[in-house]
């Protein structure tokens, strides 16, 4: 079975439980009773500071529950679910991992939570200003890379999950533990939240880092990047140079650098290089050809930085790995 709820009705649901469980509290926390219609447990809403508020939810349902949530303004809010989860139709959280909503418009949507299973959850509560004040967000290359939390007003926002690190892990049950009252209380959970705030940028930065670094290739590029592979190996005593090797594939040097790179994981020359020491050990090992002989094959002008580079390869020179190819041939015979 399964219950649908408008978000409008399910707030005005645990208004009416507020003023129950009040009195139950200090003046930094208002505990909510889950109303009795949907499940059993309560929610902990704990205000840190102007823009900052923590709220620890704790409750296990009676049924499958459907929240209908309209087109709405939305701040920004970092969930961890220790137990349980939901999910809508654009991202979805459960134990283990946490979800990032920047602000800006929450679009109409659907949230939906499992019945028969508890619900151990964290979130934080984060106005705008707070966030940019606290990051030092007025300006250069951190504000541009964090841009997508603190969204325009009028547009919708951003929204990711992730999984929880043993790091976080260990933070959110330091909250859940918490040892003080009164204003040590405060101060102690809202070093705890930033702490968490913290750790979730160090995330987005870095995934924001991981984007940058990949370059976007097209189909018809990666065709061209092996392309220029082929010629490389057609001419691997003869390369043509970068710029050359990318006009015969049509494209421009540095799409041809940056794709080589993300394609092979090396660059162009660096893969040419290993090649060619791949084609040296082939032809020593049939014995056919003096080490000068191979070298000037392969592309190699200099013997003795030719034998460096072999050496750092095989682990030995190619007078003695010439050699030993030798007696092995000379041994099957």
């Amino acid at each position: 079975m399964s219950i649908t709820i408008s978000q409008p009705a399910f707030w005005e649901l645990f208004a009416e439980t507020e003023e129950i469980s009040n009195q139950c509290a200090d003046e930094l926390e208002t505990i909510c009773k889950y109303p009795q219609e949907l499940g059993q447990g309560h929610l902990r809403y704990i205000h840190l500071r102007e823009g900052l508020d923590l709220t620890i939810a704790d409750y296990q349902l009676n049924d499958y529950l459907i929240l209908k949530s309209p087109e709405r303004k939305h701040s920004l809010e970092f969930t961890f679910y220790l137990s349980g989860g939901h999910k809508n139709q654009s991202s979805s959280a459960f134990a283990g991992q946490y979800a990032i909503c920047g602000s800006g418009i929450a679009p109409k949507e659907s949230y939906e939570w499992l019945a028969n299973q508890r619900t151990l959850a964290i979130n934080l509560h984060i106005e705008p200003e707070f966030f940019c004040s606290c990051l030092d967000l007025g300006s250069g290359q951190k504000s541009a890379q964090l841009a997508h939390l603190v969204g325009i007003p009028e547009q919708k926002f951003y929204v990711r999950s992730g999984n929880t690190t043993s790091v976080i892990t260990v933070v959110l049950q330091q909250i859940l533990q918490f040892p003080y009252q009164g204003i040590t209380k405060r101060i102690y959970l809202e070093s705890k939240a930033l702490e968490l705030i913290t750790l979730l940028v160090a995330e987005e930065l870095a995934l924001g880092q991981s984007k940058i670094n990949t370059y976007y290739l097209k189909p018809d590029d990666i065709d061209r990047i092996h392309r220029a592979k082929d010629i490389l190996l057609q001419n691997i005593d003869n390369p043509p140079s970068l710029i050359e090797l990318a006009r015969m594939v049509g494209l421009n040097d540095c799409t041809l650098k940056r794709g080589f790179r993300q394609v092979f994981n090396t660059t162009a020359f660096g893969y040419l290089h290993q090649q060619r020491l791949e084609k040296a050990g082939q032809l020593l090992a049939v014995g056919e050809m003096s080490i000068g002989e191979v070298a000037r094959a392969i592309g190699f002008a200099d013997r003795s930085y030719f034998a460096a580079a072999f050496r750092r390869k095989y682990g030995v020179n190619p007078s003695l790995y010439l050699k030993s190819h030798q007696e092995q041939i000379k041994n099957s015979a």
